[in-house]
């Protein structure tokens, strides 16, 4: 965490707030807090605000009010709500049907491999760079925890997952160099984070698995699609679940036929007070 916020201009309508530079739960629950009171304040200037892991960006009206002006307001009501580790927040909780191992993956990191034959196969080199014991072993663990929606971007409708468990968190390198493509609904760690390809673009994540229920969708078709084009919120829960290859054909029919409806509890609250204590003792566990 800085001692202060960071500003920096994107040009004459954006403004990058950077709290810190880690990749910490304490300091991205920091960032959707004042996020959550810049939204309360209702600034008449703002029309946007998408956090990310150690900052977030705020577009703007500057006929309604400057940089100085807008920058000034965020600085008061950081200073209002304090450093703290501490509040609630809504938290939907949405649970991914998820196929691990499956062939769109496998024939990606194949693809890749062609190229640069000496690349270990994704899972394998997740495994040894965990301690993990295999394959079944990576599934047990990848699924066992809720993630984090710590930040979207960089595509429409991606998400970066940070897992809620100590116990357990999983990490990788990203590709070097990246795949030139990867499946719509791939699932990736890189970092610390996992990741949903809400589409066929370039990436460099470590695949492990395919979801066939949609992240993103452009045409807002499905109903869960309906209020936004994009399926995660900062601040939501995400529970991975594995499926064998008839439900996950199930999913996809249904998906094609407009009709797949989204496992999602709209209803909970986030503790972070609890959450931390909870964690505390599980650190150190695996």
């Amino acid at each position: 965490m800085h001692d202060a916020l960071r500003f920096y201009a994107g040009g004459d309508r954006a403004i990058e707030v950077e709290l810190g530079d880690g990749m910490d739960f304490g300091l991205n629950f920091t960032v959707h807090r004042l996020v959550a009171a810049l939204r309360d304040a209702a600034l008449p200037a703002i029309e946007d605000l998408i956090p990310e892991l150690a900052s977030f960006q705020i577009t703007y009206d500057p006929d309604r009010m400057s940089y100085e002006d807008i920058t000034g307001e965020v600085t008061l009501i950081f200073d209002q709500i304090g450093t703290g580790v501490t509040g609630e927040l809504p938290s939907r909780l949405i649970t991914i049907p998820v196929l691990y191992y499956d062939e769109q993956t496998t024939g990606c990191i194949g693809d890749y491999r062609k190229q640069y034959p000496d690349k270990v196969p994704d899972p394998d080199y997740v495994c040894q760079l965990n301690g993990i014991a295999g394959r079944a072993e990576l599934q047990r663990r990848h699924h066992s925890t809720e993630y984090w929606v710590a930040a979207l971007g960089f595509w429409p409708g991606l998400c970066s997952l940070l897992a809620l468990d100590p116990s357990a968190r999983i990490s990788a390198p990203k590709y070097n160099p990246p795949r030139t493509w990867t499946p719509k609904g791939a699932i990736g760690v890189g970092g610390a984070l996992t990741c949903i390809y809400p589409d066929r673009t370039p990436g460099g994540y470590q695949l492990i698995g395919h979801t066939p229920a949609p992240s993103f969708d452009g045409a807002q078709r499905l109903h869960d699609f309906r209020a936004s084009p994009a399926l995660f919120r900062a601040g939501d829960r995400v529970r991975f679940r594995p499926v064998e290859r008839d439900e996950y054909g199930h999913v996809s029919a249904q998906v094609k036929a407009g009709t797949f409806r989204h496992d999602i509890v709209e209803y909970q609250v986030f503790s972070v007070d609890r959450y931390l204590e909870w964690a505390s003792g599980r650190d150190g566990r695996a």
